[in-house]
């Protein structure tokens, strides 16, 4: 049981003072082990009625692995908005940049119960609307995924992979993920674990954009 506290709330002691971050929680592992790396962490803050993101990135190395520790609880219109800069600092730094090191979200999967790492490094994030002229699946808060192309409706996020198997688009089409900016950022994990562990029967018939994230 304490094993398990472990995972589900990451713990940083800081002068003297005891920090809780609630990790998101899937239930499969999409990177297992990541060597050589060095902590970000986003706290979840409420200042009166506002809830506000706190971040801590005091013992983060440029040339390492970056491991974001963000509770689970904040939106992602909180949340995106300081990875962004985050990231952005890390690009921007070609004195100590390291080809080879990565982005994590780190979360806990409660199959394996163990510690689990969703690498980001090469998503792009962008924060309105988007052309209705670009195909898009649009993770809604609710659960639904909503398809905007030629037509548009929703149906459940488990059918995904049904879905897109499913398509038939001539000439072949990039199909981009976006997402509803008030969704919980464990909302959004899961959704990108899902995503990420997809099997397409037919790939080469549908472009899934994994290099961008659209957040709105």
């Amino acid at each position: 049981m304490k094993y398990l506290s472990l995972i589900f709330v990451f713990l940083l002691f800081s002068c003297g003072n005891k920090e809780d971050v609630l990790l998101p929680k899937a239930n499969v592992s999409v990177v297992k082990d990541v060597k050589d790396h060095s902590p970000i962490y986003i706290f979840f803050r409420t200042k009166e009625k506002d809830t506000l993101a706190e971040v801590n990135r005091k013992n983060s190395i440029i040339s390492t692995n970056w491991l974001f520790n963000i509770d689970k609880r904040l939106s992602l219109k909180i949340v995106i908005p300081e990875v962004m800069k985050l990231q952005e600092k890390k690009r921007a730094d070609l004195a100590h940049k390291n080809e080879e090191a990565e982005n994590y979200y780190t979360y806990a999967d409660t199959i394996g119960k163990n510690m689990a790492f969703l690498p980001f490094t090469d998503v792009y994030y962008k924060i309105g609307k988007v052309s209705k002229e670009i195909s898009q699946l649009y993770f809604k808060k609710n659960g639904l995924i909503q398809y905007r192309g030629n037509k548009t409706y929703d149906f459940p996020k488990e059918n995904l992979a049904p879905f897109l198997d499913s398509l038939v688009i001539n000439p072949k089409e990039q199909i981009t993920f976006s997402y509803d900016k008030n969704m919980t950022y464990e909302e959004y994990v899961r959704c990108k674990v899902l995503i990420n562990k997809l099997v397409i029967k037919e790939p080469w018939l549908v472009f899934i954009n994994k290099n961008e994230d659209i957040i709105y």
